[in-house]
């Protein structure tokens, strides 16, 4: 799954950060992660602190297996008026080990309707309770060991109907979702699909939904003509039934565990392509089916990639990707068939800002880990996302050079040191108040940064030789951390328990300062690193090994440490005085740290170190208020780098008082010509803070970039230059369906526009989806707070926020939104109130102006008490928790 922790949705404790199992789009408040958008990572909306639910964790172990799940056939059909699955399955079991005559099998919301033993010469029915979320089975006899039974259960499925809750990358878990199932929504077509992960594929078809189960699957869809489906494994057979519908059966030989189990059906668009021998294929929108391969057309090379790295050849019969609507995961890595959000369907000048190649490298990944081999518990989901999120890394380190792959670790790095801020619990965690608990950054970005520094350490012929060994030794099979560690120390001969009590059973990570001093009479450079963590905390001393650069004279030579105290300092023997000693030269450790290197070694840093991250720490050292003589030549060096972020980190950090000539004309330049659309974007940012109406020409040509997060950034500053252009321009683009044009349009009408532009946002409302709705919801509070004398405008602007904030489909977060945003509308309508009476007070009571201002004024009361009314209404029949602790309802 992809968080973007994405791909990425869930309240971690104080903010909402819009990114799977790819973690972007996700919503945090404390403990946990992409994003709508990749743009939207960064971004946060604050939530109230008081949103926390604090409840005492409980040991969370594998699940006891009493029977196995040896194979699960089904046949389904869809009620789209009643949004029902009508299903019927054959589960094939045997006990475990120990012999039983009883058979418990997840299944939420169900009528079940009959329940019997499959026999040769008849079923049997069988006696069974069922408390709506688990069916207890009375079996015919008591099975023995390796003794197959099977169980015939015949079931609706009404999953819009059940009362759950998603998780930071999972926003939801019905299970089965029906997408514009009345088919009013003209925008959206009417589709459906499944998200398993954590445990809601029981909430579709009866199993026993727990990662440590495998099982072999083949399932029957009927749907209606027009629409393809999409299942595990490879279809066997399609029949047109004459009736204006069609069977599509799928098969998959190998077991995999029941909440990778996937269905989807749809008028999808089928793209494909091919690797070797095998298919590969790409479901979408058909307006995108033109640029499928351009989205996802790099998949091929990505198996062949990943498959020679590891020493195990992609172990399944095909591989599929398909694009949801509505979907409440960044993605989810079912095996063969991966769902996307729909954010993945852009066109090429979008993807020109950015594009979703960490979200289809990250589930492949899966395919190999959390796949062939699971996580035997959501306490050990670290061996699925953390490999998938270092996935990124290794494609990013393959396809586009180091420098990228270094850029997108240094991203992961502060994701993770945003949560840890509020929490920074082990990576393996037995101890967690719910399993969606565990799909945060630490599992993702942390769990990342982690397998970086343990391939730094083992080496890369020996990090991916223990990867194929776990992957064959664990083929098919759960798996937790003990087994990982195990095949690492087959293959290299080392004991790593050191490296794993510390990393994965311990929270934390090392704060160190580090410092030095040259002995020019023993010729010794001393290297003195404090690890300053709060060890009260639980926080273990650290054992780091490091690699040292020391730049002496022109030559640099490295040396190897480890440093295992609380403090401790190391000698190294130089000459003469270094000009630079670049502690973690190879940049890979876990930490936060204060460096006190020189000015002029920071500098030395800018211009001769190697790596991304050697360039970028010295560009963030020279940040402060107190000018270096030394930070003009920096920033210089920085605009000029080959990194498109260094680039952009330095303009960003041009400080406007030491602003140089020679500097002004290199960011114009860049606004106008540099190759990367986001650095563009930056410099046209810095141009705006000059107030300068001699850039007014760069912003005019910037409106007719290639790249929208130009535009959206040139629209902004003719706002403030020139308004009506600005509107003007924002009325020719307000239909583009893209974030940062919507974005910039949104931010202008909400300040500036008319009555006129209230259709836009009720379309743009309806059109948005993740961060970008919550975004617009807001941005929508604002307009209407200035339509308080537009009583028409007002009113349906008021209906449209109602609508939002009482849909039960629709992400909480989002019913927040719509709910602050009648607050603040309100606050608007009570100052507008009182301007009104200051307004009466100086008319003649009985005047016709008098009676006019007043009738206006009883009528906007009027709209605030309706106001009072719906919020009282709209906040008692809220379900969300969360919601409810916020607003104090009981």
């Amino acid at each position: 799954m992809n968080q973007r922790l994405c791909a990425g949705i869930f309240l971690l404790s104080l903010t909402i950060i819009v990114g799977c199992s790819t973690q972007r789009n996700i919503v945090t408040t404390g403990k946990n992660n992409d994003y709508q958008s990749k743009k939207s990572d960064s971004e946060y909306i604050e939530i109230p602190e008081d949103s926390i639910i604090i409840t005492s964790p409980d040991y969370r172990g594998s699940a006891t297996i009493v029977n196995d799940l040896v194979h699960t056939k089904l046949d389904v059909k869809f009620d789209w008026q009643k949004t029902y699955l009508y299903g019927k399955a054959w589960i094939i079991l045997k006990p475990h080990f120990y012999a039983t005559d009883s058979l418990t099998l997840d299944a939420k919301g169900f009528d079940i309707h009959k329940i019997e033993l499959v026999k040769a010469g008849g079923n049997i029915p069988l006696q069974f309770s069922y408390d709506s979320m688990q069916i207890k089975i009375q079996l015919a006899k008591k099975y023995i060991s390796g003794e197959q039974y099977t169980i015939y259960i015949d079931y609706t499925a009404r999953p819009n109907e059940l009362k759950v809750k998603g998780s930071a990358a999972i926003n939801d878990a019905r299970g089965l979702y029906f997408i514009n199932a009345d088919d009013k929504d003209p925008d959206k077509p009417r589709e459906l699909w499944t998200q398993g992960e954590s445990e809601s594929n029981s909430a579709w078809f009866p199993t026993i939904d727990k990662p440590n189960m495998k099982m072999t699957t083949e399932v029957t869809m009927t749907v209606e003509n027009g629409f393809v489906t999409l299942s595990n494994g490879l279809m066997t057979s399609s029949k047109d039934n004459g009736n204006g519908t069609h069977t599509d059966t799928w098969k998959l030989d190998l077991p995999y565990a029941p909440y990778l189990v996937m269905i989807a059906a749809g008028p999808f668009a089928i793209v494909k392509d091919h690797w070797k021998n095998m298919e590969v294929n790409y479901y979408v929108d058909k307006p995108f089916e033109r640029y499928a391969r351009e989205i996802f057309g790099n998949t091929p090379e990505m198996i062949e990639y990943f498959s020679n790295l590891l020493g195990v050849v992609y172990p399944w019969p095909k591989y599929s990707q398909i694009v949801a609507h509505d979907f409440v995961a960044g993605a989810e890595e079912n095996v063969t068939a991966t769902v996307h959000m729909e954010g993945l369907q852009q066109t090429p000048r979008e993807r020109l800002d950015g594009d979703y190649e960490d979200y289809i490298c990250h589930e492949l990944f899966h395919q190999w880990f959390g796949d062939l081999v699971t996580c035997e518990s959501w306490s050990n989901i670290t061996l699925n996302e953390s490999f998938a999120d270092y996935a990124e890394y290794l494609w990013f380190e393959h396809k586009f050079g180091r420098e990228e792959a270094d850029l997108h670790r240094y991203e992961s790095m502060q994701k993770y040191m945003h949560q840890a801020l509020q929490n920074d619990d082990p990576l393996v965690r037995y101890f967690y108040d719910d399993k969606e608990d565990v799909f945060d950054r630490i599992s993702y970005d942390k769990g990342g940064l982690i397998l970086n520094m343990l391939r730094n350490y083992t080496g890369d012929e020996a990090f991916f030789k223990s990867l194929q060994v776990y992957l064959n030794d664990n083929r098919f099979q759960a798996a937790e951390v003990a087994n990982l560690r195990l095949a690492f120390e087959k293959v290299t001969g080392k004991d790593l328990n050191w490296f794993f009590n510390q990393w994965y059973f311990s929270g934390g990570h090392p704060k160190l300062t580090i410092s030095y001093q040259y002995d020019s009479i023993s010729h010794q450079e001393e290297v003195t690193v404090e690890q300053t963590q709060n060890l009260k905390e639980g926080n273990p001393v650290f054992k780091l090994p490091v690699a040292i650069d020391v730049y002496e004279n022109g030559k640099v030579t490295r040396h190897q440490a480890m440093f295992d105290q609380q403090k401790q300092t190391i000698f190294l023997p130089c000459d003469h005085e270094p000009e630079l000693v670049n502690f973690d030269a190879d940049k890979i450790l876990v930490c936060e740290k204060i460096d006190k290197k020189s000015d002029s070694a920071f500098a030395m840093q800018m211009i001769k170190g190697p790596l991304f991250m050697d360039r970028l720490e010295a560009l963030q050292h020279f940040s402060s208020d107190t000018l270096s003589p030394l930070y003009s030549e920096v920033i210089q060096h920085a605009l000029n780098d080959k990194s498109w972020d260094i680039r952009t980190t330095a303009v960003e950090r041009v400080k406007m008082k030491y602003m140089t000539s020679s500097t002004k004309n290199k960011l114009l330049e860049m606004a106008a010509s540099d190759p990367k659309s986001l650095v563009r974007a930056a410099a046209l940012e810095q141009m705006m803070l000059w107030n300068d109406n001699t850039t007014l020409p760069y912003f005019e040509k910037a409106i007719s970039d290639s790249s929208y997060e130009v535009i959206g950034v040139a629209l902004e500053a003719l706002s403030k230059m020139d308004l009506d252009k600005a509107l003007q321009f924002a009325s020719t683009v307000e239909n583009e369906n893209e974030d940062a044009i919507q974005a910039a349009v949104a931010n202008l009408y909400a300040m500036e526009g008319g009555s006129e532009k209230n259709n836009y946002f009720i379309s743009a409302i309806s059109n948005r989806t993740g961060f970008q709705k919550y975004a617009m919801l807001a941005q929508y509070g604002q307009f209407l707070g200035r339509m308080t004398q537009q009583p028409a405008v007002l009113d349906s602007g008021l209906n449209v926020l109602y609508a939002v904030a009482t849909s039960a489909s629709g992400a909480w977060w989002n019913r927040y939104a719509a709910v602050t945003s009648i607050g603040n509308i309100k606050t608007a309508m009570q100052e507008q109130a009182s301007a009104w009476q200051i307004q009466l007070d100086k008319l003649t009571a009985g005047s016709q102006d008098y009676s006019n201002l007043k009738l206006r004024q009883e009528q906007l009361s009027s709209t605030i008490s309706l106001v009072d009314v719906k919020l009282a209404a709209i906040k008692s029949a809220e379900k969300e928790e969360r919601l409810r602790k916020i607003w104090g309802v009981n």
